[in-house]
């Protein structure tokens, strides 16, 4: 395996299997986004990529880059809009009644309500693996089982996309 350093503004090519792959990008933070882009062609051109719509933002484990799991392909200076990482939520394990808004950009934590919550991904670390079935059910057009165990349960049902 290839040993690569985290470099945010990379491009990362991340194997889908059935000889499909996606992009995703290096952001600051342990964040890392990923790209709606299914394809069995090597895509040279890192505009054409980056130009994409961003699909989702989640931290991930440092290891999908430093031993080159997801391989570098290229690099571009971050646009504004992923400058900043969002917002994620934090439910209390013991306290399911009970939320805090985690912002990964200042490490800050405050309490928050079920309402402000909907929407945000849940504070956690992802493994590379987790990701790819992420991406396979997106574009396989499945909801992903992680996301649904994750998902905040609002008023008796979980809450839908």
């Amino acid at each position: 395996m290839t040993r690569q350093r985290i470099t945010p503004g990379s491009i990362i090519k991340i194997d889908l299997g059935d000889g499909y792959h996606s992009y995703g990008r290096i952001l600051r933070n342990a964040g890392y986004g990923f790209y709606d882009i299914r394809t069995k062609e090597e895509i040279s051109d890192m505009e054409e990529i980056v130009d994409k719509a961003i699909l989702f933002i989640v931290a991930v484990y440092d290891d999908a880059i430093t031993r080159g799991h997801w391989l570098k392909v290229g690099k571009m200076p971050l646009e504004p809009s992923l400058e900043v990482m969002p917002n994620k939520f934090i439910q209390d394990g013991l306290h399911p009644d009970k939320f805090r808004i985690y912002d990964p950009n200042t490490g800050a934590m405050y309490p928050s309500t079920r309402e402000a919550c909907r929407g945000l991904e849940r504070a956690a670390v992802w493994e590379p693996e987790h990701v790819e079935e992420r991406l396979r059910d997106h574009f396989a057009g499945r909801k992903n089982r992680l996301v649904e165990k994750d998902r905040l349960t609002l008023y008796g049902s979980v809450e839908s996309s």
